[in-house]
């Protein structure tokens, strides 16, 4: 067995954890909406036609936010085709994911789910094909009380009230060459400068999020983050940041480093965005919303004919998650949490059926995929304060990012009832490790409140439909605490997660 070794200490903090941390991403984009978070007609569909088996399992997977509706949908989408008596809502075509939009769910019906749900809207509006009178009318319909042509039309609707979206994300991934409307780096970064500015003219404090690169691998990436910034730092709080991991030709070993990846991304953003705000001796900080990431496995998608017919609610890059997936997706988590001085806002892409953590089978059920189970845990367990956490471990080679520690730990400290929660992954695809956890800055007297850990003997087992809990998660037996020290054993190829809490 391995061995390794993690002081925590209630001293050392980074930030408080950000329940922005734990949003998800529902866009107009295969089953994702038609058939995943909405379909009339089935066996548990509510007044409004909304799955409540997909409400109640987004409320366990503890989702506090939603970016919507989209995603590569929004550079070509007109919000006003979705709201208004549905009968009279026209279908388009959807030139992002080659399929129909019936527009039967609009901002109205989105914003009715998300109470439901209890979640924020994060808001997308296009600046692909549209820009910023579009950006105004849209912020007008959703955000302005009464007495003005579109708020008014907001409540001969139905909704009295205005709905008073905060977050706004100007665009998405704009530097991308498939984005309908795709820009360069001086034109997106003018077009958000100005929409920003007519954004806050109408409501102040609104938090704007600028489209930074699509992904780390992109020509113009960094370039293009100094050039937006440069035009438009003063006028928005974030910019965003995309990141999606699979296991390439086998490679297991760096497929579970992939969060060694996310590190130096959201380090590389933050050192450029810094860069920026000194050369405009700017003292602001410029946050970043990592608000698309997942493992998905885009190679398949690329190498896939498209459609040669347009469909509604298409079956769109369902990908199924085995053992393996759902570690990575838990020390993804570990990394968004270790920056929360910076990243304040994230979104797994997607909630439902389209690379999503929940699956639905059209007039069938619906069901858990291996990726629900870190999510669901660290949403409920991680609260208070994120701790700095070094992890004396062993190390292993990979073949795409060199040498990754085997064993990776992130913990917060809530002060208010004085839990302590490790959450920590195990790398190595042979051996177990011992880990052992000095609690010395915390006292005697904690002891184990749960203890969970996600493995399994075949790291590619996986959740279908007609065996939906092949893979959940297992209490962990070897956890202990003696006086001022713990000691937990983690399966090879697991995430884990122990809380502990004062005893009374």
């Amino acid at each position: 067995m391995l061995s390794a070794r993690v002081a925590l200490n209630p001293a050392r903090v980074v930030a408080p954890v950000s329940r922005r941390t734990f949003g998800s991403f529902v866009e107009h984009m295969g089953r994702c909406v038609y058939t995943g978070i909405y379909e009339p007609g089935h066996p548990l569909a509510d007044e409004d036609g909304f799955r409540t088996d997909v409400l109640a399992l987004a409320r366990e997977l503890g989702v506090t936010m939603v970016r919507y509706p989209g995603g590569n949908f929004v550079s070509g989408y007109r919000w006003e085709d979705g709201v208004g008596p549905v009968e009279n809502r026209p279908r388009r075509r959807d030139l992002a994911w080659r399929s129909i939009e019936t527009n039967q769910v609009g901002i109205d019906e989105f914003a009715k789910w998300a109470e439901k749900a209890d979640v924020e809207i994060m808001y997308a509006v296009n600046l692909g094909t549209r820009g910023v009178q579009e950006a105004l009318d849209v912020h007008e319909y959703v955000n302005h009380p009464e007495g003005t042509e579109l708020s008014e039309r907001r409540r001969a609707n139905g909704v009295e009230k205005p709905y008073g979206i905060k977050i706004w994300c100007l665009g998405n991934e704009l530097d991308g060459p498939w984005q309908t409307g795709h820009k360069t780096p001086e034109e997106y970064g003018l077009l958000a400068a100005s929409t920003a500015r007519a954004l806050r003219s109408a409501e102040p404090d609104l938090e704007l999020v600028a489209c930074g690169s699509s992904s780390s691998v992109m020509p113009t990436f960094g370039t293009w983050e100094s050039t937006v910034l440069e035009h438009a730092y003063d006028v928005v709080d974030y910019v965003s940041c995309h990141a999606y991991y699979e296991e390439h030709d086998g490679d297991l070993g760096s497929f579970l480093a992939s969060a060694v990846d996310m590190d130096h991304f959201v380090n590389s953003i933050v050192a450029t965005a810094d860069a920026v705000g000194a050369r405009l001796k700017s003292k602001k900080k410029i946050n970043l919303s990592f608000d698309e990431w997942n493992v998905w496995y885009l190679s398949r998608f690329q190498n896939a004919p498209l459609p040669d017919e347009w469909k509604v609610a298409p079956r769109v890059i369902e990908d199924q998650y085995n053992v393996a997936d759902a570690v990575v997706v838990g020390n993804l988590l570990i990394s968004l949490l270790r920056h929360s001085d910076r990243v304040t806002a994230a979104c797994q892409a997607q909630l439902v059926n389209v690379i999503a953590p929940i699956m639905t089978e059209p007039g069938g059920p619906a069901w858990r995929q291996t990726i629900f189970y870190p999510f669901s845990r660290t949403a409920a367990l991680a609260k208070g304060d994120v701790l700095e956490v070094a992890v004396e471990t062993p190390t292993y080679e990979t073949a795409k990012y060199g040498v990754a520690d085997v064993v990776d730990a992130v913990a917060t400290h809530d002060p208010a009832t004085g839990d302590v929660v490790l959450f920590a992954v195990n790398r190595d695809q042979e051996q177990p490790v011992e880990l052992a956890v000095d609690l010395s800055g915390f006292g005697a007297g904690l002891t184990v409140a749960e203890a969970w850990t996600l493995t399994d003997d075949d790291v590619r087992a996986a959740n279908t439909m007609d065996d939906p809990e092949r893979v959940t998660l297992r209490p962990i037996t070897e956890v202990s605490v003696d006086g001022d020290a713990a000691t937990v054993v983690l399966p090879r190829i697991s995430w884990s997660v122990v809380r502990l809490t004062r005893a009374s």
